[in-house]
């Protein structure tokens, strides 16, 4: 288990992570999202002992991250902005990998050449962005971590990569109970994956819970009558009779709110993580705003 407790990180007058707490249960798929500046890329960096927190723990089951061989040897990592040695070759970088890595799998990094077909002996920087991508997640994969960190892992990946990536990862999940922590603005992509979710905002958390909880803690109802008193509605909107609302509650409890005051029509419908991330930040001053051009 991952776990961030009240940590703080400063850089010079900016504090980029306020009392941040969060946990990342084993075995599970948790997508951590949030607006741009949010400190997303922050906290990854202190959960792969990049950075020291200024206050505050950052612990894998319950071991301190930072400056600990042994624990950073469980944790793969893939950051937004891909760095390799200038004039390496995958095969060069395998061979760092595996000094850093005991568990590398060498069997399995000779199959992973059947499904990204990346040159053995071009170097790296010569390779497009979304090759290097390939290549980062080929090594990554094959150090068999028992913790996958990424930050927008298929920026820059074809539909099919994409594809081909996340089959790897789910598979990585379904057959060795790896944990994969996932830092991605594509909240269609994560919404098909993840178990958990984790919005931040401002450098603290805003929501964590597991997709389902969060699906099913707020839903979108549309409107033709009288909207009972009571409900907490986090947005409305109207078109001619039928009226929009978000609203945090259940499904059950919220039809059964509506269905006693008989209205003309009325339908209970589930948010889409998208939705959710929307709505939730336009409580804190983040909704879409109509400005005319």
């Amino acid at each position: 288990m991952l776990q961030v407790k009240n940590v703080t990180k400063c850089f010079g007058d900016f504090k980029a992570l306020d009392n941040l707490t969060m946990t990342v249960p084993r075995g599970t798929v948790y997508g951590l999202v949030g607006p741009n500046g949010a400190g997303k890329s922050t906290a990854i960096r202190l959960l792969t002992g990049v950075y020291t927190p200024d206050r505050g723990e950052i612990t894998m089951d319950g071991q301190p991250i930072y400056e600990n061989t042994a624990v950073k040897e469980r944790i793969g990592y893939i950051p937004d902005e891909i760095f390799y040695f200038p004039s390496a070759t995958l095969e060069d970088m395998r061979k760092y990998y595996r000094g850093l890595y005991p568990k590398f799998d060498d069997a399995l990094f000779e199959r992973l050449y059947e499904i990204f077909d990346l040159p053995k002996k071009t170097p790296l920087r010569r390779f497009s962005k979304g090759m290097q991508k390939q290549a980062a997640f080929h090594l990554a994969i094959c150090c068999r971590p028992e913790v996958l960190i990424l930050d927008e892992p298929v920026d820059g990946l074809d539909p099919v990569m994409r594809r081909q990536v996340w089959s790897l990862i789910l598979s990585d999940v379904a057959e060795h109970g790896t944990t994969v922590l996932i830092s991605s603005h594509n909240l269609r992509e994560l919404e098909d994956i993840c178990d958990h979710v984790g919005i931040m905002d401002h450098g603290r958390m805003l929501l964590e819970k597991s997709l389902a909880d969060m699906q099913g803690s707020t839903v979108k109802l549309q409107l033709v009558g009288a909207l009972p008193e009571g409900l907490d509605v986090l947005h409305e909107s109207k078109s001619g009779r039928l009226a929009t609302y978000i609203i945090r509650g259940g499904a059950a409890e919220v039809s059964e709110a509506v269905a006693a005051g008989n209205p003309a029509y009325f339908d209970v419908l589930p948010l889409s993580l998208e939705e959710i991330f929307i709505y939730e930040l336009g409580g804190v001053n983040y909704e879409v705003k109509n400005i005319i051009l």
